[in-house]
């Protein structure tokens, strides 16, 4: 019996890691699908329209498996939840857009890793040891000073921005994995997006439809916002918080930029530096160094 169980543990002991490279990675398509819903959309619509759409499919999925409703001591985090990842982040990066291309956004998701650890610890009380920070600290570094070597001109607007959105997202991350340690991780997400219905819901209304038909890639990527970024990727990335620790898996976040910039110039044309390969190696060190160090 104890072999056996020596034979599963290591399984349970990867799955928040599996679960947090998969919302990672749909999070990682997120800024060039912006850019992309950018085209038929004025920002404040967007940010409404796909929050809307998050809201009604989540609503719907509360419904169908019959979950309870949250506790009323939850519901201040639910609060900053949804201000921070349903209406916070998606509107500040869809305004920083109009200013700076997806590949240099991507400077600036580097840095959203150490904003988690740092609202982890705040929030949540994770006490990750002093090597944990360095190697935080190294990683975001290393992230940020490659994406911005092939990113393109920015501007100071763009980049206010981005840096206030890198925060509010920190902030909602952190909350959302210490809530979905007890009501769960899909349930964290799909409760934000209905809170913040009664606004989004009407508001998108209220704007009515664009003055002229979305061409089909502002539509493709109005969906992919909607139902990957606003809620499927969260569905991973939450029970993966919460199993693994907000600080520790948050860390993955430093490998997003790299797969956005990758993204970035097949759907774009935005230009990236060859580098990436080496980039990526001392990212994913200093990733699996922090791991072992938390």
């Amino acid at each position: 019996m104890r072999s056996l169980a020596l034979v599963a543990a290591p399984p349970l002991r990867a799955r928040p890691w599996l679960d947090g490279i998969v919302g990672m990675t749909i999070f990682s398509g997120s800024l060039v699908a912006t850019r992309l819903a950018l085209a038929g959309f004025e920002p404040l619509a967007l940010t409404l329209l796909r929050a809307a759409l998050a809201g009604l499919a989540a609503g719907g999925a509360l419904a169908l498996l019959r979950q309870p409703l949250p506790r009323r001591a939850d519901l201040g985090a639910l609060a900053v939840v949804s201000l921070g990842v349903v209406l916070g982040f998606p509107l500040l990066t869809a305004l920083a857009l109009g200013h700076v291309g997806a590949g240099h956004a991507s400077v600036w998701v580097g840095l959203l890793p150490l904003s988690t650890a740092l609202f982890g610890a705040l929030r949540a009380g994770e006490r990750p040891s002093r090597g944990f920070w360095i190697l935080a600290a190294l990683g975001s570094a290393v992230t940020a000073g490659f994406a911005a070597r092939g990113s393109g001109p920015g501007s100071a607007l763009g980049d206010g921005l981005m840096l206030a959105a890198v925060l509010v997202c920190g902030l909602a991350y952190a909350e959302g994995g210490r809530l979905a340690r007890h009501i769960g991780g899909w349930q964290v997400i799909a409760w934000a997006t209905v809170l913040a219905l009664p606004l989004t819901l009407p508001a998108s209304l209220l704007l009515g439809p664009p003055a002229v038909p979305p061409p089909l890639p502002a539509l493709a990527g109005l969906g992919y916002v909607a139902l990957f970024s606003m809620l499927i990727g969260f569905v991973f990335w939450y029970r993966a918080l919460a199993q693994g620790g907000i600080a520790v898996i948050g860390q993955l976040q430093l490998l997003q930029p790299f797969l956005g910039l990758g993204l970035a110039a097949l759907v774009l044309g935005e230009a990236i530096e060859p580098a990436m390969p080496l980039a990526a190696a001392l990212v994913a060190a200093c990733v699996a160094g922090a791991r072992r160090l938390a």
